[in-house]
């Protein structure tokens, strides 16, 4: 027996809802999408119990999670996804202690970059309408991290935002637009204050 719940209207019957997922259109959370989100969450875990016991193991246990993990890539846990298989980390990019990374769609952190402790990346939205919403449809869009950004801790990047290489976010801002290269941007929304 199929225990997905009913699409809404305006969700493609004829695809799964993992299959709307990876197209980038609006889907549900059904059991296929919630069984990948507790195997993402068992690694998780696994990566976090091996890393903090020094095992050799852990970044084994990470390159099973993510989609890409680049050479001398550190990633301090606990780190929170939704699938960890959507995100593709570059080299030598360092992250701090509770990054929560939404992988509905894309999430792609570029070569040298920084991402301080607490940052969320955020891909999934939900309509603003409240039908839709009462009917659980969801989206998302990417993120895109340049090669060498630093964002400070706290800092949150909502759905479909690209941030250029080499831009600093000062930390708590709440980056709602894309950023270009080369800046330094603060605030809530975060603007850019100056160039590097």
């Amino acid at each position: 027996m199929d225990h997905r719940p009913a699409p809404p209207p305006s969700a493609d019957a004829s695809r799964s809802n993992w299959e709307l997922l990876l197209a980038g259109e609006p889907y549900v959370v059904d059991e296929e999408i919630a069984a990948k989100g507790r195997l993402a969450a068992r690694l998780a875990d696994e990566y976090h119990r091996a890393w903090t016991a020094g095992e050799a193991g852990a970044q084994a246990l990470l390159a099973r999670l993510l989609g890409r993990l680049g050479e001398g890539v550190v990633v301090r846990p606990p780190l929170f996804v939704d699938f960890g298989e959507r995100i593709a980390v570059g080299e030598r990019a360092f992250i701090n202690c509770n990054l929560t990374a939404l992988d509905v769609a894309p999430i792609t952190i570029g070569a040298d970059c920084q991402i301080g402790p607490g940052v969320q990346l955020l891909t999934p939205t939900h309509p603003t309408e409240p039908e839709p919403r009462r009917a659980k449809l969801e989206s998302a869009a990417p993120i895109t991290l340049g090669d060498n950004v630093w964002l400070g801790g706290g800092v949150i990047v909502c759905p479909g935002v690209s941030i250029g290489a080499d831009t600093v976010v000062g930390a708590g801002a709440v980056v709602v637009r894309d950023l270009p290269a080369g800046a330094v941007a603060v605030g809530n929304p975060a603007r850019v204050v100056r160039r590097v």
